[in-house]
Parts: C-alpha cells; sequence; structure tokens
C-alpha cells in the first residue's frame, strides 16, 4: 500500500525514533509499504518517520539491490564525498552536502536476523541520509548551500 510522505514541519520527522522490537506481520507490512512507496516516489531511500511512523527502520533502493534496515547502526566510516542531495521530504530543493565516502553497519532483517553491509559512493550517502532520518536530522541540517529545483516539466 502506498503511504503518504511528510513534509517539511512535520513534527515526526525531527524526533529521535524508537527501536524495533517486535519482528512480525505488522513489520513486514510496514517494509513491503516502504518499498512500494519509495518506488512509486522514484527515491533512493526512505525512513519510518518519513510515513509518520516514528521507528528505526529504513529502505534503500539503489543500483546495488533493495536492502531492508531494521535498527540500523553505522560502526565505521571512512573517506569523505561531497555532492548533490534531495528528499522526498523536502520537495522542490536539493543541497550540497559532505558524507563518508565509505560506511559499515549493522542491522536485523525483517525477521530480526542481525546482518553487517559495506557501502560506497551514492550507496553510502543514502545510508547515512536515511539513517540520519531516524535521529530527527535532515539533509538541510549538513548542507552547505540549499537551492530550489526546476519545476517538473509535465
Amino acid at each position: 500500500m502506498l503511504r503518504y510522505v511528510v513534509q517539511t514541519g512535520d513534527p515526526v520527522l525531527r524526533k529521535k525514533c524508537e527501536q524495533v522490537t517486535a519482528f512480525n506481520k505488522e513489520l513486514g507490512t510496514l517494509l513491503d509499504d516502504m518499498k512500494e512507496t519509495v518506488r512509486a516516489e522514484n527515491g533512493a531511500g526512505l525512513a519510518a518517520p518519513q510515513i509518520g511512523i516514528s521507528k528505526r527502520v529504513v529502505v534503500i533502493d539503489v543500483a546495488e539491490g533493495f536492502f531492508e534496515l531494521v535498527n540500523p547502526v553505522i560502526v565505521s566510516t571512512k573517506g569523505e564525498q561531497t555532492g548533490a542531495e534531495g528528499c522526498l521530504s523536502v520537495k522542490g530543493k536539493q543541497g550540497t552536502v559532505t558524507r563518508p565516502n565509505k560506511v559499515k553497519a549493522e542491522y536485523r532483517d525483517r525477521n530480526g536476523k542481525k546482518h553487517k553491509l559495506t557501502a560506497e559512493g551514492f550507496f553510502a550517502r543514502a545510508v547515512c541520509h536515511e539513517l540520519d532520518h531516524l535521529d530527527g536530522i535532515l539533509y538541510t541540517d549538513k548542507a552547505d548551500e540549499i537551492y530550489d529545483l526546476p519545476p517538473e516539466e509535465e
């Protein structure tokens, strides 16, 4: 089911999210809905607070594949990259943000099983961006500059 993506100004985007403790059908439905929503919005990722749910859950859809991260934690970072970022919750804007070039993270899957991942380049940027959402941080808080995108051509 497609979910409504909340926009800047909604207080849920500024809350520190709660750990997931129940790995059940409800979590599976949430992850399925997030996957459908991020693809419908043509996004690279979506965090649960962006659909109004204050839980530590993100989905990432990049060239490396589709990832479901529950209770994710970045355990190490390396290098630096600076580039453009946008956000499904900050429509019509983009910013220049510096992020690590490589990250290692630990997370659980929808069944509660522990996993590790190593992400580089754009994938690392997406991981950092989505995990920031879980702590109430938006890319606009870290951007060197923010600019308006041109209106989409119909």
